[in-house]
């Protein structure tokens, strides 16, 4: 007998996917392990996070808000956040307006 895992199983680290883009917005998934750390840098796109499944914290430069089933987390662009006390795996939808990456500059020589 062989036993397999699913890949939300399996997973130990935040994975973001990415289903659909415009230039006016994307959308992707976003999946937190419970305990994995989320190694989000701050975005140049205003974002919302809608949550799906799991419980933990999002800790904003302006507070802590709860994550959990049915909430909306407002994140404007440049701020500095990220899901904390993931106590059960998070999933849930990201919408960025405009589409991800799209007010980024990109860097010149020497810059990384």
């Amino acid at each position: 007998m062989h036993q397999f895992q699913s890949a939300l199983t399996a997973q130990q680290e935040a994975v973001y996917t990415e289903l659909l883009r415009t230039p006016s917005m994307s959308v992707g998934t976003y999946v937190i392990p419970a305990g994995a750390d989320d190694p989000q840098c701050p975005h140049t796109e205003d974002e919302v996070y809608v949550i799906l499944g799991g419980r933990g914290v999002l800790r904003t430069e302006h507070g802590d808000d709860v994550a959990e089933p049915g909430v909306a987390l407002f994140v404007p662009a440049g701020e500095r956040h990220r899901f904390v006390e993931v106590t059960e795996t998070l999933s849930m939808y990201v919408v960025f307006a405009p589409a991800e990456g799209t007010r980024a500059v990109p860097a010149t020589r020497g810059e990384r």
